[in-house]
């Protein structure tokens, strides 16, 4: 099968890529929300061992950390490059050498994190490595919070969707992330992805190639919110789409000084969604093992999640 990339004119001159649509000219110095620039901007790459299993695999996810994000969760473990904006300044030719480097490694997908405000450099980046059939499955990994006339424009950069859906109220979205609206982004978001890419898709590995998973966090104190969109997820897509329930919420950065964000999730709070999941009849997906509130953890970067299959 052939494989190109359609370069649509999205331009850096009027930066309209997310849902805040700040229109500024990043081409010539200006910077909107995320605070990205011209060049693409990279905190880390490399295999990556962290997602669900059938993104990690046994050989890593391809992973490309961008800088730069266009959310501010209170409780960014990712802070000091998503809203921070470390990482190094590339050219285009660069970035298409790691991504050749990541296929040359035996990695499963390229896996891009927080692409949105670089679709257009990403595009321009693997554009050579399709022309040459150096081809892995794109691993669309965000927050959610896109403009599906984005996601249209750059769909070949979408083979599998790692997509949050993170709350259900825009109260909390805006107290959260500083994104009242996302709500109905990110609900829009991922029936996007549902209608073009359908349920996950595993090769005889167990390694996804199409489809999306939808990953839901739970947060202290809102779980209910975990709760309605899981309802939500099974009456507007149905059983067929896979969950990924996490656990893993910390509380990092703002959220450690912020009351009702400063601590984690309970196990008593979280085994009630673990069972919601079985209840509404998920075919496919993981759940993480909750640890008590009291219990170290250590989230290290190539860690292994711990999630646990739906059955």
């Amino acid at each position: 099968m052939c494989y190109t990339i359609v370069l649509m004119d999205f331009s850096l001159a009027s930066c309209e890529l997310c849902p805040r649509r700040c229109g500024v000219n990043r081409a010539h110095g200006q910077v909107g929300y995320c605070g990205s620039g011209a060049l693409p901007r990279l905190f880390r790459w490399g295999p990556h061992f962290g997602e669900e299993p059938p993104i990690s695999g046994t050989r890593g996810s391809g992973t490309l950390f961008f800088s730069h994000c266009t959310m501010r969760c209170v409780y960014c473990q990712n802070a000091k490059w998503s809203s921070g904006g470390l990482g190094e300044d590339i050219p285009i030719a660069e970035l298409t050498a790691r991504m050749r480097a990541l296929a040359e490694q035996g990695c499963h997908n390229w896996n891009l994190v927080s692409p949105t405000p670089w679709l257009p450099q990403i595009a321009e980046a693997a554009a050579p490595l399709l022309a040459e059939g150096i081809r892995l499955p794109f691993v669309y990994n965000t927050s959610s919070y896109e403009r599906t006339e984005t996601l249209a424009a750059f769909a070949q950069l979408a083979d599998v969707a790692l997509a949050d859906l993170r709350y259900a109220k825009s109260a909390t979205a805006a107290e959260g992330s500083g994104a009242a609206d996302y709500v109905d982004a990110a609900r829009q978001t991922i029936r996007w992805f549902w209608d073009r890419l359908g349920p996950l898709e595993l090769d005889d590995e167990g390694i996804a190639r199409r489809g999306l998973i939808v990953r839901i966090l739970v947060l202290p104190g809102r779980e209910d919110e975990a709760a309605e969109s899981l309802t939500w997820l099974r009456n507007a897509l149905g059983a067929g789409v896979a969950v990924s329930l996490m656990a893993q919420y910390n509380p990092v950065g703002k959220a450690k000084d912020l009351p009702g964000w400063n601590r984690r999730v309970s196990p008593e709070a979280f085994e009630p969604l673990a069972g919601l999941v079985e209840d509404l009849g998920f075919e496919q997906g993981w759940v993480q093992p909750c640890e008590d509130e009291t219990a170290e953890r250590m989230l290290g970067d190539d860690m292994a999640a711990g999630y646990g299959e739906v059955r």
